[in-house]
């Protein structure tokens, strides 16, 4: 199958040759058929002209011979005449006929006149060879015409086109944060100019939102994280007071854990908001099991005090190219999930090669919730948090061309699998 080319250019030059194609071929057969028709009437005409001459000769003089040439030949049929006419003159009626002799073409015209008839036979191979040779003649200039059609396209193309590249190659170098490259003023007053114009337009919007979402993380970073390194701070001072009960010892661990929490997912949401590739370095490898293992000690406590045991099993260690960070928000939210959620029952965490399922028993997920539990701010129906936790998992899965996969049955229990696939190494 002919594919389209991708290239305008080419696509003109395509569209050209296809449309000089057409009209070569239509304009050819129109010739063909009005030459052909034309060869036809003038090899009538010539034997009407013939056989009514011998009818006229032949009333004069009733012994007159009917004419015998290299291209006409003629024949008498009927009582009282001797004539070597082929059997398949006898039964033509009279009219015109095109007849094939001995292997040769014949224009035939009978006329029947007081029970004798009159058979004139025009030889047509003349005729025929040179309607083939006029056919080679079409057919070439067909082809000529096609050819100079796609090379007259391409060139007119490359003329209309190198208005359009140059801006595409102007717009592909403006990068947003730089100074604009104001590319209006490259080109005149037509409908390029007027793209350009909206182009600069867009890249200087562009440019505004770039500075605004810039001042917004570096606020973001400023304002947040100083507040939570004086709340860790203190929280980290109170729980070293041998003063304080047991219950007092665990409000200032929770609030110590959630400060811990929230620096971490700011760092997260300012990692995900950078425009540059969030794969780390080769040189950058970040521990699976490492963080696995912290992030189930972190979130243990949710699981004390219930009829429900953990099964942990690291079968591989795994090395990952990626920000530490953002592997703990991703673990971190499968384990603290089943955990939050397993009144009874077990827990089960098991690190592969190439891959980490995490298994509970807990309450499940409804069917029709199962398909929304990545989109951002849903919260099924038993749900507790904010309904941002696996919709940013699935964002930093995305960034690292992992796979999330959530399969669960009300009542039953849920699996998580976290699928690193080929990206991970061994230690």
């Amino acid at each position: 199958m002919l594919r389209r080319p991708r290239s305008l250019r080419l696509r003109v030059a395509f569209a050209f040759a296809w449309f000089g194609a057409l009209i070569s071929l239509l304009l050819a057969t129109g010739l063909y058929l009005s030459a052909r028709d034309l060869g036809t009437r003038l090899m009538d005409e010539t034997l009407q002209a013939e056989l009514e001459d011998y009818l006229a000769r032949r009333a004069r003089n009733p012994h007159s011979l009917p004419p015998h040439t290299l291209m006409l030949q003629g024949y008498v049929i009927g009582p009282g005449s001797e004539t070597d006419a082929p059997e398949a003159l006898r039964r033509l009626p009279p009219g015109r006929h095109e007849l094939l002799l001995q292997g040769r073409p014949y224009r035939v015209a009978v006329a029947q006149r007081a029970g004798v008839r009159y058979v004139m036979l025009f030889d047509a191979t003349p005729h025929i060879e040179r309607e083939r040779r006029f056919l080679l003649v079409l057919s070439a200039a067909v082809l000529i015409m096609t050819l100079v059609s796609a090379a007259g396209g391409y060139w007119l193309a490359g003329s209309v086109v190198a208005p359009v590249t140059r801006l595409a190659r102007e717009i592909s170098g403006a990068a947003p944060e730089a100074e604009a490259p104001a590319l209006a003023s490259h080109f005149g007053e037509d409908e390029l100019g007027e793209m350009a114009r909206a182009f600069d337009g867009y890249i200087a919007r562009l440019r505004a939102f770039i500075d605004r979402e810039r001042a917004f993380t570096a606020d973001v970073s400023h304002e947040l994280r100083t507040p939570l390194a004086v709340i860790q701070g203190a929280a980290e001072v109170l729980a070293d007071d041998p003063a304080l009960n047991e219950r007092q010892q665990s409000r200032i661990e929770r609030i110590a854990r959630a400060s811990r929490d929230m620096v971490e997912l700011i760092t997260a949401l300012l990692l995900l908001a950078r425009e540059e590739t969030a794969r780390a370095q080769p040189d950058e490898q970040c521990s699976v099991k490492e963080v696995l293992l912290e992030c189930v000690e972190r979130h243990r406590h949710l699981i004390e005090g219930r009829p429900a045991r953990l099964e942990l099993d690291v079968a591989a260690e795994p090395l990952l190219p990626a920000e530490r960070t953002l592997l703990a928000i991703v673990i971190g939210n499968l384990v603290r999930n089943a955990f939050a959620y397993t009144e009874q029952g077990r827990v089960e965490v098991q690190l592969l090669a190439d891959r980490l399922v995490v298994r509970d028993t807990g309450i499940g997920i409804k069917a029709d919730e199962l398909a929304r539990v990545f989109q951002r701010y849903y919260r099924g129906s038993a749900s507790t948090g904010a309904g941002i936790g696996l919709s940013l998992v699935k964002r930093i899965c995305d960034r690292y061309g992992w796979q999330v996969r959530i399969d669960s049955r009300e009542g039953e229990g849920t699996t998580a699998q976290l699928v690193f696939g080929g990206l991970a190494e061994h230690s």
